[in-house]
């Protein structure tokens, strides 16, 4: 237990950021892996939870493909709880200097067991739609978490203030509520689709031609309203906020590409999983963004002090 203790980081070293980007990685590689198991009708895979079937842990031969995939969506579960304890534990001896890391990686860790529950019940439901969705949007609030983990190691520790004008945090901040909303529309869309699970699967009732141009409008507000952020961030911005805003405008560029196309060529579940992937990249680039509208207190006293000792 000691070698245990003694190996544990007292400070932000490499091995905590490189498990920190795996850490990201895996949660979103978990929404692209779900999606397949929606996208091949493989969400009944393993018929049972937490068991495979009724009389094994894992999937059988018999299983099919269906079982591979549903299978190994659940094994990438298993990883990302091995992450988030190990991410947790680079950071319990900086509990006292760096709290925002010790909270946000406990706050992820405990949302790992919590989306495997949410995982048994869809599957105990039968993949009910609106079931499948609150998985879903646990998944996005878990990437926001590791993203928000991951780009706060980074950060100098301390205070922060608001480094951009009132009017800007105002129009990021609105610019992250229609992200959200394009989201959620999202998902009652996909709901009410051909992609809501397998062909059992009762879909939502709702008109799914009519959902799409829906959904539409929140991400092209969206478009417009990152279009903003990225020509005044030049204006008004640091060199983190003016990069993650030119990442985020990339990532919504490719979704609405990714969206037209596949609006128009018949929903193939190759686009569709590649959607949603990006969506979880959505969720994570407009953390970035809005992180970055706070600069830590301690630099712009340094910055201060210097421009005084060059002024003199």
């Amino acid at each position: 237990m000691k070698r245990i203790i003694a190996w544990l980081p007292d400070r932000i070293d490499r091995r905590t950021r490189v498990v920190a980007w795996i850490y990201l990685a895996a949660q979103i590689l978990l929404v692209a892996t779900g999606g397949a198991v929606r996208l091949t009708g493989s969400g009944l895979g393993c018929p049972t939870w937490p068991k495979c079937t009724a009389d094994s842990l894992v999937n059988t031969p018999e299983m099919g493909i269906h079982g591979v995939i549903e299978f190994g969506n659940r094994m990438l579960g298993g990883v990302l709880a091995i992450l988030a304890i190990i991410a947790f534990l680079q950071v319990v001896k900086l509990y006292r200097s760096r709290s925002d890391l010790f909270w946000l990686t406990l706050i992820a860790g405990l949302g790992v067991p919590f989306q495997a529950i949410l995982g048994g019940i869809t599957v105990l439901t039968g993949l009910t739609w609106w079931v499948v969705g609150i998985h879903f949007v646990t998944s996005i609030v878990l990437v926001a978490l590791t993203t928000s983990y991951l780009v706060r190691l980074y950060a100098v520790p301390g205070a922060r203030y608001r480094a951009v004008p009132g009017w800007y945090a105002g129009v990021a901040y609105l610019t992250s509520v229609v992200v959200v909303l394009t989201i959620l529309v999202g998902i009652v869309t996909t709901g009410a689709g051909p992609h809501a699970g397998d062909q059992n699967t009762p879909r939502s009732g709702l008109n799914p031609e009519i959902l799409q141009h829906v959904h539409a409008i929140p991400a092209y507000v969206t478009f417009a309203l990152t279009i903003l952020l990225v020509v005044a961030a030049f204006r008004v911005g640091g060199p983190a906020l003016r990069r993650f805003t030119q990442y985020l405008l990339a990532v919504e560029l490719l979704q609405i590409a990714v969206g037209l196309i596949q609006a128009n060529t018949g929903l193939p579940g190759v686009l569709v999983g590649i959607h949603m992937t990006l969506a979880a990249l959505l969720a994570s680039t407009m953390t970035a963004v809005v992180l970055a509208l706070y600069e830590p207190v301690v630099a712009a006293v340094d910055a201060d002090s210097a421009a005084d000792v060059v002024a003199a």
